[in-house]
């Protein structure tokens, strides 16, 4: 009789000793995943996904964090990235802007994807996602949407100055067209300038994401391509300096202003243009219906260009969970979820099984200009390389003193010798 009370007793004590254990296993996988914000719409948009991936689901809780300046224009969310690497206090879900996942790749601070994405997912994504999202070979990052970047217009306004509407990228202004367009614009009463540039959004990401396809367009780049060893010659040849020579006119002519107050110049009427990305497309829609217009981008002389590549998802490399981590990106790539998200911001669903779903970006779409940019030749990435962020920040840099007045040759000049002392500071920047 003892000796079975005690093997009770000693049960008993095994048992004690699970419960915790038993509690403990149950307790859900805490993450942080870090979003650059950006508009209200698109940031709520984030924040209800997250609740949504939460309530799916007992095993995994994802902690919505917003990092401030990480607007469209802002380099305050990079800073913040590079800060908490150093820190060692990385998230595990990394919101990063496309052109600065190179860097983050080449310092380590994100994860291949390539052992969680199957075969089927990567075939359904939009094929520049995938460009943009690999590095040496490898898949680091994974976007649910693309960028747009066009021009857009009051269809009354452009009728009443007798300016041409193109119907589609194969019929895009020239550059003397959309000199005529300025002017035409410019001179009607009820217009105070002819082109909203966004300047509002200072100098940052936007200068080099909006304004290097001018200079693309003219023939000039942000650097040799074929090398990435150098600028000189691109970012500082005739065709560069035509390029901006031609943008700080604009100023000069009152057809913009550098200093805007807020993001509405197009909607309360002051400017008749605007040259801006999709993320403005919903607002304005809803200010003038269909009398809104996107327009392609015009064409400068060497093919019409627009920019491309955008937020993208990534697992950072400091992730204690990245399973975990894995499982919330695969919830968040469900096409309903992209939707639920480019309904927002207008951006191209990042999934053609999304893209098939979606009225907006379909043959006739309000946004179809934006899908037929991507796929017909018109959209070019930003360089691929880790050197971008120098790369970006001399050039946005050079910008903002051109349209202030600098001479245009020394700014591009300057920057050129920033670029490449950067590449020589960092060997070429070789694989690592």
């Amino acid at each position: 009789m003892k000796s079975k009370s005690l093997a009770i007793l000693a049960l008993l004590l095994v048992a004690m000793l699970l419960i915790p254990l038993a509690v403990q296993a149950q307790e859900p996988i805490q993450i942080k995943l870090w979003h650059h914000g950006g508009p209200e719409n698109e940031a709520d948009a984030n924040r209800q996904q997250v609740a949504r991936f939460n309530a799916s689901q007992s095993e995994i809780v994802v902690e919505y964090v917003e990092q401030p300046g990480g607007a469209v224009a802002g380099s305050g969310y990079n800073d913040a990235v590079n800060a908490a690497a150093v820190a060692g206090e990385l998230p595990c879900i990394l919101d990063l802007d496309g052109p600065n996942l190179y860097n983050y790749a080449w310092a380590n601070h994100i994860i291949p994807l390539d052992s969680f994405i199957s075969d089927e997912l990567r075939a359904d994504l939009l094929p520049s996602l995938i460009a943009q999202g690999t590095y040496q070979g490898q898949f680091y990052a994974i976007g649910q949407y693309d960028s747009g970047l066009a021009l857009v217009g009051r269809r009354s306004l452009l009728d009443a100055a007798g300016v041409r509407i193109p119907t589609g990228i194969e019929d895009a202004w020239t550059l003397d067209e959309f000199n005529d367009a300025l002017a035409k614009l410019q001179a009607l009463e009820e217009v105070t300038y002819a082109i909203d540039l966004k300047m509002n959004y200072g100098a940052g990401e936007w200068f080099t994401y909006a304004f290097s396809p001018v200079l693309q367009s003219f023939g000039g780049d942000l650097i040799d391509r074929e090398t990435y060893m150098s600028a000189e010659g691109k970012l500082n040849g005739p065709e560069a300096v035509a390029a901006l020579t031609w943008f700080q006119d604009l100023f000069a002519q009152g057809y913009s202003v550098i200093s805007p107050p807020d993001d509405f110049e197009f909607v309360n009427g002051k400017a008749a243009l605007g040259w801006v990305g999709h993320w403005m497309t919903t607002s304005y829609y809803e200010a003038f219906g269909d009398d809104m217009v996107i327009l392609p981008m015009p064409d400068f002389g060497s093919g019409a260009v627009t920019g491309m590549g955008s937020w993208a998802w990534s697992i950072s490399s400091q992730c204690a969970n990245p399973e975990a981590a894995w499982a919330y990106l695969e919830f968040a790539l469900q096409p309903e979820e992209i939707l639920a998200i480019t309904d927002e911001n207008g951006a191209v669903p990042g999934r053609l099984s999304a893209f098939a779903l979606s009225d907006l970006f379909g043959e006739g779409g309000r946004l179809n200009v934006f899908v037929q940019q991507l796929e017909g030749g018109v959209a070019l990435e930003r360089p691929v390389t880790p050197g971008y962020p120098a790369i970006t920040s001399a050039f946005y840099t050079a910008m903002d003193n051109i349209v202030k007045g600098a001479d245009v040759q020394t700014e591009l000049d300057a920057a050129v010798d920033k670029i490449d002392q950067d590449i020589r500071d960092n060997n070429g920047y070789p694989a690592q």
